[in-house]
């Protein structure tokens, strides 16, 4: 049997070996992306249930993986996808059993004050992304935690990557002006005082 290679194929094609007969090819696009995949889950509705729920992930990858286009290098985005999915069904089904109104997102927002300077800053900074609304604050949490591109946070969103781009910079603006901070079109005026020629 022949062994995949890490560095040489990409997730598509070792998506299409797996289609094709090769169902263990599919173990090494898991391999590349669980802790990825697991932190999205963890960052949105907490370590537990993200263990609970990655099985969910890589069984409906695994199914719908003949519908995965192998032009696609890179499986990480759709992955999301299906892990924003799960994530839906989760948050509908805890809303029925509970009874009460879902958040929209669970933040982590304790692992992030301990890296801010100060805890107004952090208060303030998670108000504003809360009071953003939920398709621009989608898109700005796939950026800033998952670390993906506007055009593949368009990919995992099913929208155009021009209204990905929209919403990130709604959202960045928006977050500029909560924290009062300089934006790319204002000048910083408090230091052309200071300034030497």
């Amino acid at each position: 049997m022949e062994a995949f290679s890490r560095s040489v194929e990409t997730d598509g094609a070792l998506i299409e070996w797996s289609v094709r007969g090769r169902p263990d090819a599919f173990v090494e696009v898991v391999q590349r992306h669980e802790v990825a995949v697991h932190g999205f889950l963890a960052r949105r509705a907490g370590r537990e249930v993200a263990d609970d729920l990655l099985a969910e992930v890589w069984l409906r990858a695994f199914a719908a993986r003949g519908g995965y286009d192998p032009a696609h290098a890179d499986a990480l985005p759709w992955l999301y996808g299906i892990a924003r999915n799960v994530l839906r069904e989760h948050w509908r089904a805890s809303l029925q059993a509970a009874e009460a109104p879902a958040p929209d997102v669970v933040d982590p927002w304790d692992e992030v004050n301990a890296r801010l300077d100060s805890d107004a800053r952090a208060r303030a900074l998670t108000a504003a992304v809360r009071a953003l609304p939920a398709s621009v604050r989608e898109v700005l949490l796939l950026v800033a935690w998952e670390q993906l591109t506007p055009a593949e946070a368009a990919d995992v969103l099913g929208i155009p990557q021009g209204t990905a781009r929209s919403r990130l910079h709604r959202a960045r603006t928006a977050l500029r002006l909560a924290l009062g901070e300089e934006g790319p079109c204002r000048p910083n005026t408090h230091n052309l005082s200071t300034r030497t020629r």
